[in-house]
């Protein structure tokens, strides 16, 4: 069955203030991207000192990778970006709470903070059905914060797996 186009529009926030809502406004985008490559809808962005270094969507079914998840690729981007595997001084935005996957990279890439739009209570690891980045002898800790721009990331998943479920009941 032929993939449809999202049917969300893209957001152009405003270069001038580069804050929270900018980034994740930024990641959004992205998943869209992701939709329309027919992959989930998540997307992630990577910002240090107010640039983005590292943008990217899902690309799991793309590529055949169960590790393609954009956080992922955003991570191996940014660290090629700056040509260190550290990103204690970067940012990441993403529009879902990463999952054990993702939250280990966060953790292991040692960012210093994450932005998601929202919580994932079956397989969230910063929060939603775990807090991996709160273990006590975690070697490192990011800030964490959710919300900003999340009811529009969670309508994006919605609408792209309630669909999903209409193509295969069509089938």
């Amino acid at each position: 069955m032929k993939e449809t186009p999202c049917p969300f529009p893209k957001v152009f926030p405003s270069q001038l203030v580069k804050d929270d809502l900018f980034f994740m406004q930024m990641a959004y985008n992205e998943a869209i991207n992701a939709w329309n490559l027919d992959e989930v809808p998540i997307g992630a962005v990577i910002a240090l000192d107010g640039e983005v270094i590292a943008s990217a969507c899902n690309r799991t079914r793309q590529s055949g990778d169960p590790t393609a998840h954009a956080e992922m690729i955003a991570i191996t981007m940014a660290a090629k970006k700056i040509g260190d595997w550290r990103l204690n001084d970067c940012q990441l935005f993403v529009t879902k709470e990463p999952c054990p996957m993702c939250s280990g990279a966060v953790i292991m890439s040692r960012i210093g903070e994450v932005h998601f739009g929202f919580l994932d209570s079956k397989m969230g690891c910063l929060g939603g059905a775990q807090s991996l980045h709160e273990l006590p002898k975690s070697n490192h800790t990011p800030v964490v914060s959710h919300g900003t721009f999340g009811e529009e990331c969670h309508a994006l998943v919605q609408a792209f797996f309630q669909l999903q479920r209409q193509k295969k009941d069509l089938r």
